[in-house]
């Protein structure tokens, strides 16, 4: 996981370069490289958080004729395979480190821009080739990339903050997607239609729990320590609970105010499961003082994102001084329809649309809060329940598996639940859905801080939002041209309400 920067046709392009790393400094705390690729006249810039391959898999990774470049931001969960079918290719390419990154380079000289169909896992990443700038997004988005435009100048970086003020224009590389300056801007990938293929309840949890169990182990490879956020509600307990099947140790992390509900879950879980746990109380303080920090990192004012991004920070800040890399749950309520705004949904039809709208709007508000707080602590974040098969499965799913109505009552993620009851004690299974700012209890104290008299901003902005966008102001360089990328996420109103729909 690492920071990446690339400008292509500035005269200071190396100067502005180094200037951009270091804003991103944090995001790859074990290393620095440049390389200025003459032929494509740019400067391909990256900031290394060292996981796969410590000691050789330094960025930017050079073709061995010198002739191509790449920079990574992400893990390729694939990539020994990749090695394998590219070594078995004639001529074979010469590897020159076990990086997971170094795969997409060979890849690219083997199969040109079709290898991004061949890649499974997190990346943002941009080559050079020959002149040639190709650069590209994972299907989800789970990790950022920007792309800014100054007259004819190209510029492409992981965060927001590293590209104003150098730019006339910019905006969010859209997840799924390939730029090539041969041929523009491509789709790669979509979240595949709704449809409901799975009806029997058995079946489906077969295929649930096998297709999430496969997931979270394919993300469990580290050269580096390992550990897991938990919250102690269904979806990071589920992954907690899977991951220690097959670890030996498993360092689990908990956040909360005193007295809050996740803490005495997250005790409870990880006594089951056998981890070493690990927790911190959040004074409310502590909360309002680290607000500018976080805010600053977030790269959002956005009032539900930074009262959930508020305990992510803790969190984040207590894992890395354990681990390097964590494991999360999110994906799961957008997945398994977990959110109560889907149980007014009537109709299945509709609450699949919602959940597929869901899964493709999560780039830019809760997986860029992962991402941005995790990464401000020189960690990095995986999240099995976006994997691509995952994703499929879920989409293929009947919606009246995912909300059941049980005696009058609604339950929300019924079939998640029953996969991996067996797993976890039954009142974590069974406990209601508490977002992670109100199981934490954030919620509650940023609501009693909020400044009575806060500077005034947008007419539809709550007091909250308008405290965070008046601190976000503060201390985001060039906030005026960051507005614009703030995402404000707000479910729709859906079709006027007939009876509740029925599980088969």
């Amino acid at each position: 996981m690492c920071g990446i920067a690339f400008v292509r046709g500035e005269r200071d392009a190396d100067k502005i370069v180094r200037g951009m790393l270091d804003r991103l400094a944090y995001r790859g705390p074990d290393g620095e490289g440049r390389y200025v690729d003459v032929g494509a006249d740019a400067v391909l810039g990256h900031k290394r958080l060292a996981i796969i391959d410590p000691e050789g898999g330094a960025q930017p990774i050079l073709a061995p004729d010198g002739n191509a470049a790449l920079i990574v931001n992400g893990m390729i969960y694939n990539d020994k395979g990749l090695r394998g079918e590219l070594s078995a290719r004639k001529p074979a390419p010469f590897f020159r480190t076990r990086s997971d990154s170094e795969p997409i380079l060979h890849g690219f000289r083997a199969h040109g821009t079709e290898i991004v169909r061949r890649l499974d896992g997190m990346f943002a990443f941009v080559l050079t080739d020959d002149g040639r700038v190709v650069a590209a997004r994972d299907p989800v988005g789970i990790k950022p990339l920007y792309i800014g435009r100054r007259g004819d100048a190209l510029y492409l970086a992981s965060e927001i903050k590293a590209l104003v003020g150098q730019v006339d224009t910019l905006e969010e590389f859209p997840p799924g997607h390939l730029f090539d300056d041969r041929d523009d801007m491509k789709r790669y990938y979509a979240v595949p239609e709704p449809r409901c293929e799975f009806m029997n309840p058995e079946e489906t949890r077969a295929l649930v729990r096998d297709t999430l169990e496969r997931a979270v182990v394919k993300r469990l490879r580290s050269d580096v320590p390992l550990g897991a956020f938990l919250s102690g509600g269904l979806d990071s307990s589920i992954i907690a609970a899977i991951a220690k099947r097959h670890l030996d140790t498993l360092h689990t992390f908990s956040v909360g105010l005193e007295g809050s509900e996740d803490l005495d879950a997250a005790r409870r879980v990880a006594e089951h499961i056998g981890s070493k746990h690990h927790e911190t109380i959040i004074r409310p303080d502590e909360l309002v003082r680290q607000l500018p920090t976080i805010l600053y990192h977030l790269e959002s004012y956005d009032q539900d994102l930074v009262r959930s991004a508020a305990p992510t920070w803790f969190v984040a800040g207590l894992a890395s001084q354990t681990v390097k890399v964590v494991l999360t749950g999110e994906g799961a309520d957008e997945l398994f329809a977990g959110y109560a705004y889907y149980k007014n949904y009537a109709d299945r039809s509709e609450l699949h649309r919602e959940l597929h709208r869901s899964i493709t709007t999560m780039h830019n508000i809760n997986l860029q809060r992962v991402d941005r707080m995790t990464m401000a602590h020189g960690l990095e974040a995986r999240v099995p329940f976006l994997d691509l098969e995952m994703i499929d499965l879920a989409m293929r799913i009947d919606p009246a598996l995912k909300i059941r109505r049980t005696n009058g009552a609604s339950i929300e993620k019924w079939i998640l639940r029953r996969a991996f009851e067996d797993l976890l004690p039954s009142d974590i299974v069974w406990r209601d859905k508490a977002q992670f700012d109100q199981g934490s209890g954030c919620d509650v104290a940023l609501a009693a801080s909020t400044p009575q008299r806060p500077r005034m901003a947008r007419s539809d902005a709550s007091p909250e939002e308008t405290w965070y966008r008046a601190v976000f102001m503060d201390v985001f360089p060039k906030a005026e041209q960051a507005l614009p990328l703030v995402a404000h996420w707000a479910p729709p109103a859906p079709a006027p309400r007939r009876r509740p729909w029925q599980s088969r």
